[in-house]
Protein backbone atom coordinates (compact mmCIF):
# COMPACT_ATOMS: atom_id res chain seq x y z
CA UNK A 1 0.00 0.00 0.00
CA UNK A 2 1.30 3.18 -0.95
CA UNK A 3 2.44 6.15 2.23
CA UNK A 4 0.51 8.37 3.00
CA UNK A 5 -2.61 6.54 1.95
CA UNK A 6 -5.29 7.16 4.55
CA UNK A 7 -6.01 3.03 5.12
CA UNK A 8 -2.47 3.29 6.82
CA UNK A 9 -3.39 4.36 10.34
CA UNK A 10 -6.47 2.05 10.34
CA UNK A 11 -4.37 -1.04 9.43
CA UNK A 12 -1.67 0.05 11.57
CA UNK A 13 -3.25 0.62 14.75
CA UNK A 14 -5.37 -2.80 15.59
CA UNK A 15 -2.51 -4.54 14.94
CA UNK A 16 -0.55 -2.14 17.63
CA UNK A 17 -3.30 -2.84 19.93
CA UNK A 18 -3.62 -6.40 19.69
CA UNK A 19 0.10 -6.52 20.51
CA UNK A 20 -0.23 -4.03 24.02
CA UNK A 21 -3.30 -6.45 25.11
CA UNK A 22 -0.76 -9.84 24.41
CA UNK A 23 1.76 -8.44 26.42
CA UNK A 24 0.62 -8.68 30.22
CA UNK A 25 -0.45 -12.62 29.54
CA UNK A 26 2.79 -13.09 27.93
CA UNK A 27 4.80 -11.23 30.83
CA UNK A 28 2.90 -13.14 33.33
CA UNK A 29 3.77 -16.47 31.23
CA UNK A 30 6.99 -15.62 31.48
CA UNK A 31 7.35 -14.65 35.55
CA UNK A 32 5.25 -17.52 36.56
CA UNK A 33 8.10 -19.98 38.04
CA UNK A 34 10.01 -16.41 39.29
CA UNK A 35 6.40 -16.17 41.39
CA UNK A 36 6.03 -19.62 42.71
CA UNK A 37 9.56 -19.28 43.91
CA UNK A 38 8.89 -16.17 45.83
CA UNK A 39 5.66 -17.53 47.30
CA UNK A 40 8.04 -20.91 48.81
CA UNK A 41 10.53 -18.81 49.81
CA UNK A 42 8.13 -16.45 51.98
CA UNK A 43 6.22 -19.29 53.55
CA UNK A 44 9.53 -21.15 54.06
CA UNK A 45 10.45 -18.21 55.86
CA UNK A 46 7.34 -17.91 58.22
CA UNK A 47 7.66 -21.92 59.15
CA UNK A 48 11.29 -21.30 60.36
CA UNK A 49 10.61 -18.47 61.82
CA UNK A 50 7.24 -20.47 63.57
CA UNK A 51 9.36 -23.54 64.82
CA UNK A 52 12.18 -21.37 66.13
CA UNK A 53 9.56 -19.74 68.48
CA UNK A 54 7.64 -22.64 69.36
CA UNK A 55 10.62 -24.45 70.45
CA UNK A 56 12.20 -21.11 72.10
CA UNK A 57 15.85 -21.90 70.91
CA UNK A 58 15.69 -24.62 73.53
CA UNK A 59 18.30 -26.86 71.52
CA UNK A 60 20.77 -23.60 72.05
CA UNK A 61 20.34 -22.60 74.99
CA UNK A 62 23.00 -25.20 76.98
CA UNK A 63 26.75 -24.36 76.39
CA UNK A 64 27.41 -25.09 72.99
CA UNK A 65 30.56 -27.43 72.36
CA UNK A 66 33.91 -25.93 71.94
CA UNK A 67 35.59 -28.76 69.87
CA UNK A 68 36.12 -27.11 66.48
CA UNK A 69 35.65 -30.42 65.00
CA UNK A 70 31.44 -30.65 66.37
CA UNK A 71 31.16 -27.65 63.72
CA UNK A 72 33.23 -29.00 60.74
CA UNK A 73 31.10 -32.47 61.04
CA UNK A 74 27.84 -30.46 61.27
CA UNK A 75 28.69 -28.20 58.31
CA UNK A 76 29.68 -31.57 56.16
CA UNK A 77 26.08 -33.06 57.18
CA UNK A 78 23.89 -29.95 56.97
CA UNK A 79 25.28 -29.72 53.21
CA UNK A 80 25.27 -33.30 52.78
CA UNK A 81 22.05 -33.33 50.71
CA UNK A 82 22.84 -30.51 49.16
CA UNK A 83 26.08 -31.60 47.53
CA UNK A 84 25.15 -34.85 46.44
CA UNK A 85 22.40 -32.84 44.63
CA UNK A 86 24.33 -30.35 42.81
CA UNK A 87 26.64 -33.62 41.65
CA UNK A 88 23.73 -35.24 39.89
CA UNK A 89 22.54 -32.17 38.40
CA UNK A 90 25.82 -30.84 37.96
CA UNK A 91 26.41 -34.30 34.78
CA UNK A 92 22.28 -33.97 34.08
CA UNK A 93 22.51 -30.25 33.33
CA UNK A 94 25.94 -28.88 34.04
CA UNK A 95 24.31 -26.33 36.15
CA UNK A 96 26.56 -23.23 37.23
CA UNK A 97 27.98 -22.99 40.69
CA UNK A 98 24.66 -20.36 41.04
CA UNK A 99 22.49 -24.08 40.75
CA UNK A 100 24.09 -24.24 44.56
CA UNK A 101 22.11 -21.80 45.56
CA UNK A 102 18.86 -23.33 44.03
CA UNK A 103 19.41 -26.51 45.91
CA UNK A 104 20.12 -25.21 49.22
CA UNK A 105 16.26 -23.34 49.14
CA UNK A 106 15.28 -26.79 47.58
CA UNK A 107 16.83 -28.50 50.67
CA UNK A 108 15.12 -26.36 53.42
CA UNK A 109 11.75 -26.61 51.47
CA UNK A 110 12.05 -30.10 51.83
CA UNK A 111 12.58 -29.99 55.51
CA UNK A 112 9.90 -27.39 55.86
CA UNK A 113 7.07 -28.90 53.24
CA UNK A 114 7.95 -32.34 52.45
CA UNK A 115 8.02 -32.32 48.35
CA UNK A 116 7.78 -28.69 48.15
CA UNK A 117 11.58 -28.31 47.80
CA UNK A 118 11.21 -30.32 44.21
CA UNK A 119 8.44 -27.89 42.96
CA UNK A 120 10.84 -24.45 44.43
CA UNK A 121 13.63 -26.29 42.28
CA UNK A 122 11.19 -27.25 39.12
CA UNK A 123 10.24 -23.60 39.22
CA UNK A 124 14.20 -22.30 39.08
CA UNK A 125 14.70 -24.77 36.30
CA UNK A 126 12.19 -23.12 34.31
CA UNK A 127 13.17 -19.99 34.39
CA UNK A 128 16.66 -21.19 32.73
CA UNK A 129 15.04 -22.75 29.71
CA UNK A 130 18.18 -21.86 27.96
CA UNK A 131 20.11 -24.29 30.05
CA UNK A 132 17.71 -26.69 30.73
CA UNK A 133 15.11 -28.07 28.15
CA UNK A 134 12.73 -30.19 29.98
CA UNK A 135 13.65 -29.95 33.45
CA UNK A 136 10.24 -32.04 34.89
CA UNK A 137 11.61 -35.57 33.94
CA UNK A 138 14.88 -35.35 35.14
CA UNK A 139 13.29 -33.55 38.69
CA UNK A 140 10.80 -36.68 38.84
CA UNK A 141 13.59 -39.49 38.16
CA UNK A 142 15.63 -37.60 40.86
CA UNK A 143 13.13 -36.96 43.56
CA UNK A 144 11.71 -40.54 42.96
CA UNK A 145 14.95 -42.13 43.23
CA UNK A 146 16.19 -40.40 46.35
CA UNK A 147 13.21 -41.89 47.68
CA UNK A 148 13.85 -45.63 46.25
CA UNK A 149 17.76 -45.17 47.72
CA UNK A 150 16.55 -43.80 51.51
CA UNK A 151 13.82 -46.94 51.39
CA UNK A 152 16.75 -49.10 50.71
CA UNK A 153 18.83 -48.47 52.28
CA UNK A 154 16.16 -48.17 55.91
CA UNK A 155 15.36 -51.52 54.40
CA UNK A 156 19.20 -52.82 54.73
CA UNK A 157 19.67 -51.41 58.65
CA UNK A 158 16.32 -53.01 59.36
CA UNK A 159 17.54 -56.65 58.29
CA UNK A 160 20.74 -55.95 60.02
CA UNK A 161 19.29 -54.39 63.27
CA UNK A 162 16.81 -56.75 63.54
CA UNK A 163 18.30 -59.59 65.87
CA UNK A 164 19.12 -56.68 68.26
CA UNK A 165 15.67 -55.00 67.82
CA UNK A 166 13.45 -58.80 69.00
CA UNK A 167 15.29 -57.93 72.55
CA UNK A 168 14.48 -54.17 72.58
CA UNK A 169 11.23 -53.93 71.45
CA UNK A 170 8.07 -55.94 72.52
CA UNK A 171 5.45 -57.55 70.69
CA UNK A 172 3.02 -54.91 69.21
CA UNK A 173 5.69 -53.10 68.36
CA UNK A 174 7.66 -55.65 66.52
CA UNK A 175 4.61 -56.49 64.74
CA UNK A 176 4.60 -52.08 63.63
CA UNK A 177 7.96 -52.18 62.04
CA UNK A 178 7.64 -55.66 60.48
CA UNK A 179 4.31 -54.13 58.91
CA UNK A 180 6.24 -50.87 58.09
CA UNK A 181 8.85 -52.85 56.41
CA UNK A 182 6.60 -54.19 54.73
CA UNK A 183 4.88 -50.41 53.20
CA UNK A 184 8.05 -49.37 52.25
CA UNK A 185 9.10 -51.93 50.54
CA UNK A 186 5.58 -52.09 48.60
CA UNK A 187 6.05 -48.10 47.77
CA UNK A 188 8.74 -49.10 45.71
CA UNK A 189 8.07 -51.74 44.02
CA UNK A 190 5.42 -50.00 41.52
CA UNK A 191 8.44 -47.54 40.79
CA UNK A 192 10.79 -50.80 39.94
CA UNK A 193 7.81 -52.55 37.61
CA UNK A 194 6.59 -49.96 35.63
CA UNK A 195 9.99 -48.27 35.26
CA UNK A 196 10.21 -47.78 31.78
CA UNK A 197 6.68 -45.86 31.96
CA UNK A 198 7.79 -43.98 35.08
CA UNK A 199 11.24 -42.65 34.56
CA UNK A 200 12.65 -40.69 31.83
CA UNK A 201 16.12 -40.75 31.92
CA UNK A 202 18.50 -43.97 30.71
CA UNK A 203 18.71 -46.51 32.46
CA UNK A 204 23.00 -45.91 33.26
CA UNK A 205 22.05 -42.57 34.66
CA UNK A 206 19.34 -43.70 36.68
CA UNK A 207 21.74 -46.68 37.94
CA UNK A 208 24.35 -43.59 38.75
CA UNK A 209 21.78 -41.51 40.50
CA UNK A 210 20.77 -44.39 42.68
CA UNK A 211 24.24 -44.79 43.67
CA UNK A 212 24.70 -41.40 44.05
CA UNK A 213 21.66 -41.33 46.40
CA UNK A 214 22.61 -44.00 48.76
CA UNK A 215 26.05 -42.35 49.44
CA UNK A 216 24.57 -39.66 50.52
CA UNK A 217 22.21 -41.35 52.92
CA UNK A 218 25.05 -43.31 54.35
CA UNK A 219 27.63 -40.59 54.35
CA UNK A 220 24.64 -38.00 55.83
CA UNK A 221 24.15 -40.71 59.12
CA UNK A 222 27.87 -41.26 59.65
CA UNK A 223 28.57 -37.24 59.64
CA UNK A 224 25.83 -37.26 62.18
CA UNK A 225 27.18 -39.29 64.23
CA UNK A 226 30.52 -37.63 64.29
CA UNK A 227 28.64 -34.64 65.34
CA UNK A 228 27.09 -35.90 67.94
CA UNK A 229 30.56 -37.68 69.07
CA UNK A 230 32.65 -34.36 68.72
CA UNK A 231 29.80 -32.61 71.06
CA UNK A 232 29.58 -35.40 73.19
CA UNK A 233 33.11 -37.05 73.28
CA UNK A 234 31.96 -39.36 76.46
CA UNK A 235 30.57 -41.53 74.28
CA UNK A 236 32.07 -44.12 71.68
CA UNK A 237 31.55 -43.41 67.66
CA UNK A 238 30.32 -46.57 67.17
CA UNK A 239 27.40 -45.73 70.01
CA UNK A 240 26.65 -42.74 67.92
CA UNK A 241 26.48 -44.58 64.26
CA UNK A 242 23.92 -46.99 65.77
CA UNK A 243 21.99 -44.41 67.32
CA UNK A 244 22.31 -42.67 63.88
CA UNK A 245 21.24 -45.45 61.93
CA UNK A 246 18.34 -46.31 64.28
CA UNK A 247 17.32 -42.41 63.56
CA UNK A 248 17.18 -43.17 60.07
CA UNK A 249 15.39 -46.36 60.56
CA UNK A 250 12.59 -44.68 62.74
CA UNK A 251 12.23 -41.52 60.76
CA UNK A 252 11.32 -43.55 57.78
CA UNK A 253 8.94 -46.49 59.08
CA UNK A 254 5.39 -44.83 57.76
CA UNK A 255 3.46 -46.86 60.48
CA UNK A 256 5.47 -46.67 63.60
CA UNK A 257 3.07 -44.41 65.55
CA UNK A 258 5.11 -41.98 67.97
CA UNK A 259 8.43 -42.09 66.22
CA UNK A 260 9.94 -39.61 68.54
CA UNK A 261 9.17 -41.54 71.35
CA UNK A 262 10.56 -44.69 70.15
CA UNK A 263 13.62 -43.39 69.27
CA UNK A 264 14.11 -41.43 72.46
CA UNK A 265 13.52 -45.18 73.85
CA UNK A 266 15.92 -46.67 71.50
CA UNK A 267 18.46 -43.93 72.43
CA UNK A 268 17.96 -44.29 75.91
CA UNK A 269 18.96 -48.28 75.65
CA UNK A 270 21.57 -47.17 73.42
CA UNK A 271 23.02 -44.52 75.67
CA UNK A 272 22.01 -44.61 79.31
CA UNK A 273 22.98 -40.51 79.43
CA UNK A 274 19.48 -39.51 79.11
CA UNK A 275 20.09 -36.18 80.04
CA UNK A 276 23.21 -35.15 77.95
CA UNK A 277 21.68 -37.32 74.92
CA UNK A 278 18.59 -35.54 75.17
CA UNK A 279 20.84 -31.53 75.06
CA UNK A 280 22.81 -33.31 72.01
CA UNK A 281 19.63 -34.12 70.12
CA UNK A 282 17.90 -30.69 70.89
CA UNK A 283 21.18 -28.50 70.33
CA UNK A 284 21.85 -30.24 67.05
CA UNK A 285 18.04 -30.03 65.59
CA UNK A 286 17.70 -25.98 66.71
CA UNK A 287 21.11 -25.47 64.63
CA UNK A 288 19.99 -26.92 61.96
CA UNK A 289 16.53 -24.50 62.20
CA UNK A 290 19.18 -21.43 62.78
CA UNK A 291 21.10 -22.50 59.86
CA UNK A 292 18.29 -22.84 57.82
CA UNK A 293 16.76 -19.71 58.69
CA UNK A 294 20.18 -17.90 58.26
CA UNK A 295 20.70 -18.79 54.83
CA UNK A 296 17.16 -18.30 53.47
CA UNK A 297 17.43 -15.05 54.98
CA UNK A 298 20.65 -14.56 53.48
CA UNK A 299 19.64 -15.72 49.98
CA UNK A 300 17.15 -13.43 49.88
CA UNK A 301 18.68 -10.63 50.55
CA UNK A 302 20.93 -11.28 48.27
CA UNK A 303 18.59 -12.05 45.14
CA UNK A 304 17.09 -8.18 45.83
CA UNK A 305 20.47 -7.03 46.14
CA UNK A 306 21.55 -8.87 42.65
CA UNK A 307 18.23 -7.11 41.67
CA UNK A 308 18.87 -4.03 42.66
CA UNK A 309 22.19 -3.83 40.57
CA UNK A 310 20.99 -5.68 37.11
CA UNK A 311 20.66 -2.87 34.62
CA UNK A 312 16.95 -1.97 34.06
Amino acid sequence: MPPGSPTDGLAIEPAITDLAGLEPMETLKRRWPMVVGGIITLVMIGMLVKQLLDSGLAGLSSALPRNPLFYLFFTLYYFSPVVGDYVIFRRLWRIPAAGFAALIRKRVASDMIGYSGEAYFYTWARQRATMVAAPFGAVKDVSILSAISGATVTLTILVLALPYAVGWLDAGELRYVGWSAVVIFAMSLPFLIFSKRVFSLDRHTLWWIFMVHCCRVVGGAILLALTWHFGLPGIAVATWLLLSAARMLVSRLPMVPNKDLVFATIAGMLIGQHAQMAQMLAMVAGMILVVHAALILGLALHGLWARTRAPQ
